[in-house]
């Protein structure tokens, strides 16, 4: 999505997993919900539903996490991969919960991230990879 190598940033690498057994990686959650949001365009001939399962780091060192249940943290001061905004993602929400009262931001479910957000968080310049 933005042209990072995923194994630079192992605390907030994503990934999906098709159908097919094919894994793309990703080097943030933020990331991977940009590639959700249209998926042809970063995946020629792939579309959201060839998207089996995906996953996220759990910030607190809890390995992979299923993307769905993970809570996320939108508006934190920590900076992400990118050197800018970011959704850390946890396994628990006292994780995310203590993440907020030090870094400040909101808990987010994946219901909640919607394009607005992720577009506020998306500080990639205007060059698209």
């Amino acid at each position: 999505v933005c042209g990072m190598f995923p194994a630079r940033a192992p605390r907030w690498a994503a990934q999906v997993i098709y159908r097919d057994g094919d894994v793309h990686f990703f080097d943030s959650p933020l990331s991977l919900h940009l590639f959700l949001q249209d998926v042809p365009r970063y995946a020629k001939g792939r579309s959201r539903d060839d998207v089996a399962a995906m996953y996220v780091t759990d910030r607190d060192g809890r390995g992979w996490i299923g993307a769905q249940g993970a809570y996320y943290v939108s508006g934190s001061s920590e900076p992400g991969p990118m050197r800018a905004g970011n959704l850390p993602a946890f396994a628990t929400l006292a994780g995310a919960d203590a993440f907020v009262a030090q870094r400040g931001g909101r808990v987010v479910t994946v219901g909640q991230i919607d394009a607005a957000m992720l577009r506020a968080l998306d500080t990639r310049s205007a060059h698209r990879h």
